[in-house]
C-alpha cells in the first residue's frame, strides 16, 4: 500500500530531546481515487520519523512494514 502524510510540527520529545510530528492528513494514493485514511491513527500520537510512522501503519493494518510505502506531502 502506498501513502502519503502531511505532518503537523509537533513538540521535543523528553526521552530523546528530538524533534516529534503529528499526522495531520493520511492519503492512500496507490487506488485511482486517493482515499483519506486519517482515522486510521490517532492524530495526537507524536512520531519520531517517518519510519516509526510506517511501522506504525503496517501493524494497524496487518501488513509487513516492507508493504508499506511512504511519502510526505510537499
Amino acid at each position: 500500500m502506498q501513502f502519503e502524510f502531511r505532518r503537523h510540527a509537533g513538540a521535543r520529545s523528553p526521552v530523546t530531546d528530538a524533534a516529534t510530528f503529528r499526522v495531520d492528513r493520511l492519503i492512500e494514493t496507490a487506488a485511482h481515487v486517493p482515499a483519506d485514511l486519517s482515522h486510521l491513527i490517532d492524530s495526537s500520537y507524536e512520531y519520531h520519523s517517518p519510519r516509526e510512522l510506517r511501522w506504525h501503519l503496517a501493524e494497524r493494518l496487518g501488513l509487513s512494514p516492507r508493504a508499506v510505502r511512504l511519502s510526505e506531502a510537499g
